[in-house]
C-alpha cells in the first residue's frame, strides 16, 4: 500500500520545491519533567529544575542555627508554595476552558509554572481574563490567609521583617502569594503580564503589533533584569535570559501566524510520502523511516486515514512492544486533519499545542498530502527571503 501511495504522490509536486526535511533532534523532545498529579484530564508536572528552587529554600531554613524542626518547617512551606504555584496556574487551566480551550498539561518550573494551553483565546478579552485568572487566584489565597491571621493571629503583620526564613508559615505564604502576583504580573513575555498588555493593545491596535509591542516590553524588562542581576542577584540574570527568549518566541509565533494567513494549505502540503497500514508491523515502520526523511505517517485502511504514527509513538512502541508488535497498537487515534480548501493559518493554529507535527490533507475525504511544521517553517522562511529581495531591489531603484 506505501509503495502504491508512494508512485501516485510522485505524479505530483509540492508547491515549493525543496530538498527532503532533516533529521532533527527537537522531533525527540526529551522531558526533564516528571508527572506527579492530574485534575480534570490536566495532567501536573515537575520540571527537574524546580528542584533546585526547592534545594534552596530547605538550604536557607538549614544555615540558620542548623535546627531540625525549621527545616521541617522550610519543607512544609516549600510544599505550600508548591500547591500554590499549581492552584495558580489551574486558575488559567479553568478560565481557558470556559472559552472551550483545553490544557494539555500544566508544568512547575523554579520561576513559576506553564500552563500548556492548546491555543490561546482569539478574542483579546478572553485572553484577558484568563491570564488574570492564574494572579487573582494567588490575591484570594493572600486574601483568605490575611483573614486567617487576622483571627487566630498573635501578632501584627509586618512587611518590613518579612523573609522566607522569618514569621510563621502562613505569614510567609501570604507574603509570598501578593508576590507571585506581582511577578506575574509584570509586563513581560512569557509571564502573565505579558499577555495581559498585549490583550489590552489589542483591542485597539493589530494582533500582531501589539503582540509586538509587548514584546519589545518584556525584552526591555530583560535587559534590566539582567543589569540588576550582574551587579546584585546571579539568579536575576537566569530570569532575564528566560524573559528574553520568552518574548523572542511568542512575537515570533505571531508573525508565523501573520505571515501564513490567506496562503492555502496546497501551497506548502507534502505530496511526495508513504502511508502505513493498521496491520504492518513497527518494523515496517522502521524501514519506512529509514527509507525517507519522512518523520510521521498516515496510517490508511479501505482508503480512508484511520491513524497517524509519529516519530515519537513509533520509539514508544519499539521500547514497549517490541518490533514485531503492529501499527495500529501505537499509532495515534486522535488527530487533526486539514482539508485542502482551508488556509495555512488556520491549519497551523490547529497543530499548535498537539503532540505531533504533521496533519494528514484531504480531499473529499481522501488522503492528498502532508503538512507539517517543517513545511510551513519552510514556507516562511522562503517568502521572507523573496519580501526581503524584493524589498532591496526597491531601495536599490
Amino acid at each position: 500500500m506505501s509503495r502504491r501511495y508512494a508512485r501516485w504522490g510522485r505524479t505530483r509536486r509540492c508547491a515549493i520545491d525543496r530538498p527532503p526535511a532533516r533529521r532533527r533532534e527537537g522531533m525527540i523532545e526529551v522531558k526533564w519533567s516528571f508527572k506527579i498529579a492530574e485534575f480534570r484530564g490536566i495532567g501536573v508536572f515537575v520540571h527537574a529544575t524546580f528542584l533546585i528552587l526547592i534545594g534552596f529554600v530547605v538550604m536557607s531554613h538549614w544555615a540558620v542555627g542548623h535546627d531540625l524542626a525549621k527545616t521541617l518547617e522550610g519543607v512544609a512551606f516549600v510544599l505550600a508554595l508548591f500547591a500554590c504555584v499549581v492552584l495558580h496556574e489551574f486558575g488559567h487551566a479553568l478560565t481557558a476552558a470556559r472559552y472551550g480551550i483545553r490544557t494539555r498539561d500544566i508544568t512547575l518550573l523554579p520561576i513559576g509554572g506553564v500552563a500548556r494551553l492548546e491555543r490561546m483565546p482569539e478574542n483579546p478579552r478572553h485572553e484577558l481574563w484568563v491570564a488574570l485568572a492564574g494572579p487573582a487566584v494567588n490575591v484570594v489565597i493572600a486574601a483568605g490567609l490575611f483573614v486567617l491571621l487576622g483571627l487566630f493571629g498573635t501578632a501584627a503583620i509586618s512587611f518590613e521583617r518579612f523573609s522566607v526564613t522569618d514569621g510563621s508559615l502562613l505569614e510567609r505564604l501570604m507574603f509570598v502569594n501578593l508576590g507571585l502576583a506581582a511577578f506575574n504580573l509584570l509586563p513581560a513575555f512569557p509571564m502573565d503580564g505579558g499577555r495581559v498588555l498585549r490583550a489590552a493593545l489589542a483591542t485597539r491596535l493589530e494582533y500582531t503589533r501589539a503582540t509586538q509591542i509587548a514584546a519589545s516590553a518584556g525584552q526591555a524588562m530583560a535587559l534590566l533584569f539582567g543589569l540588576i542581576g550582574f551587579f546584585t542577584n546571579p539568579f536575576l540574570l537566569f530570569i532575564a535570559l528566560f524573559v528574553w527568549i520568552g518574548a523572542a518566541q511568542e512575537a515570533g509565533l505571531v508573525e508565523m501566524r501573520a505571515a501564513l494567513a490567506g496562503i492555502p494549505v496546497v501551497r506548502a502540503m507534502e505530496t511526495v510520502f508513504r502511508v502505513l497500514a493498521p496491520g504492518d508491523s513497527l518494523a515496517h515502520a522502521v524501514d519506512e523511516t529509514l527509507a525517507s526523511a519522512q518523520q510521521d505517517f498516515p496510517v490508511v485502511e479501505g482508503g480512508i486515514v484511520v491513524g497517524l504514527l509519529t516519530r515519537q509513538t513509533l520509539l514508544e512502541g519499539l521500547a514497549r512492544r517490541g518490533a514485531d508488535s503492529k501499527v495500529d497498537e501505537s499509532m495515534l487515534r486522535e488527530f487533526v486533519s486539514v482539508e485542502t480548501s482551508e488556509m495555512l493559518d488556520s491549519a497551523f493554529r490547529r497543530l499548535e499545542g498537539k503532540t505531533s507535527r504533521t496533519m494528514p490533507v484531504l480531499h473529499a475525504g481522501t488522503l492528498v498530502g502532508l503538512v507539517t511544521l517543517d513545511n510551513v517553517g519552510d514556507l516562511v522562511a522562503i517568502r521572507s527571503a523573496l519580501e526581503g529581495r524584493r524589498r532591496t531591489s526597491r531601495a536599490r531603484v
